[in-house]
């Protein structure tokens, strides 16, 4: 049997022995109209059933089935599905969207998009998305939470700046000026601000002071759980990474042995060239940027650390990165640091040990 199912943020396909029924969800503006429209065929490819099913009918309807193996495309729901469809007894794997496309034929609707999924599922060269844990996504929830709170303290310290430079009240960039600024809001005796902007103003101030608090808060938590965990402690040796970076790669990366290399494992946050080669030549371009841009972007932020660490004197890689700065710009040698660092997390993530400075990614990691 297998069965395709997709709803309007996932699909997943299973597959068995003596028919195929496909699934493709359906969505209304109005509640209550979500729906999984499922479309069997046999082996010779004839149709043998068309149904819909709920979504709260989804589980009771998947116990019903014998052990199968089941394909869903990877989305935020797709971990919590391929949890639940586990306890019943099934196989599950993860597919990333961008590998399902290229198996739909012709025009985009729910049953090209359901046949793809069956072919990609069965594919041998195939790579899935290993499924996630509750505790992973909570850990990686933490994360996204305090981007957001972040972003939006950004958006007001932006804000508090525009406003305030209209009453030509300026500070240095950098949000450690911020407190200049809120000092000029707090303080009534300073004639350059009219009452009605201080008072407008002050609701600005008092945003950013909550959201400090949420976010020392979600640290502290995020803290807690880098000490809990083995693999973020040993991250963390790592120049460049600390607890918030080690953190989102521990519960971001479930098993870091599926990279057959550092070089896969950089590929996998976008720090390798684009690659545009034909006819034997080879055209390297920028980063791919492709995958976890949240953590490409903590990596380089590690790595911009490390550089200016550098200059001083101070930093482990002190050589390689002064040579590296001799011949390239600084964010270029930056990123170029960044992907080096990824690989060094991917041989400490896969033969253990911690980092050592003077060593290969691969000698730090089999030191210990």
């Amino acid at each position: 049997m297998m069965v395709v199912v997709e709803t309007i943020h996932q699909r997943s396909a299973v597959h068995g022995q003596d028919y195929n029924i496909n699934m493709r969800g359906h969505h209304r503006d109005r509640p209550g109209q979500e729906g999984l429209s499922d479309h069997g065929i046999d082996r010779l490819g004839e149709i043998v059933t068309r149904r819909c099913v709920k979504r709260r009918e989804l589980l009771p309807f998947a116990a019903k089935l014998p052990p199968c193996l089941i394909g869903m495309e990877a989305c935020a729901s797709a971990h919590h599905w391929a949890r639940e469809l586990r306890r019943l007894g099934h196989e599950v794997r993860l597919i990333p969207p961008a590998y399902v496309k290229a198996y739909v034929r012709r025009q985009k609707n729910d049953a090209a998009d359901a046949a793809a999924i069956c072919e990609a599922v069965t594919r041998p060269s195939m790579r899935f998305v290993p499924i996630k844990s509750a505790e992973q996504q909570g850990v990686l929830m933490l994360h996204r939470v305090r981007e957001l709170l972040v972003g939006q303290r950004t958006a007001l310290i932006n804000a508090l700046r525009g406003h305030l430079a209209e009453f030509g009240v300026v500070a240095p960039q950098g949000a450690r000026h911020v407190a200049e600024l809120v000092a000029v809001v707090a303080d009534t005796a300073d004639a350059r601000l009219p009452e009605i902007a201080r008072g407008t103003l002050a609701s600005l101030v008092r945003q950013m002071q909550r959201l400090d608090v949420e976010i020392d808060g979600l640290d502290r938590r995020i803290l807690t759980w880098h000490r809990t965990d083995d693999a973020s402690r040993r991250l963390a040796t790592i120049p460049g990474i600390g607890p918030v970076t080690a953190t989102a790669i521990v519960a971001s990366v479930t098993d870091p042995s599926m990279f057959g290399s550092g070089r896969e494992f950089a590929a996998f946050f976008g720090l390798v060239p684009r690659q545009s080669s034909s006819g034997g030549t080879e055209r390297l371009g920028r980063i791919s940027k492709m995958g976890d841009r949240y953590i490409r972007k903590l990596l380089v932020v590690g790595a911009t650390a490390v550089l200016r660490y550098a200059k001083k004197g101070g930093s482990p890689s002190k050589t390689w990165a002064e040579a590296l700065l001799q011949r390239k710009p600084f964010k270029v040698a930056a990123v170029a640091l960044a992907n080096k660092t990824a690989r060094i997390a991917w041989a400490v993530l896969v033969r253990g040990g911690t980092y050592q400075a003077g060593k290969t990614g691969a000698a730090a990691a089999e030191a210990a």
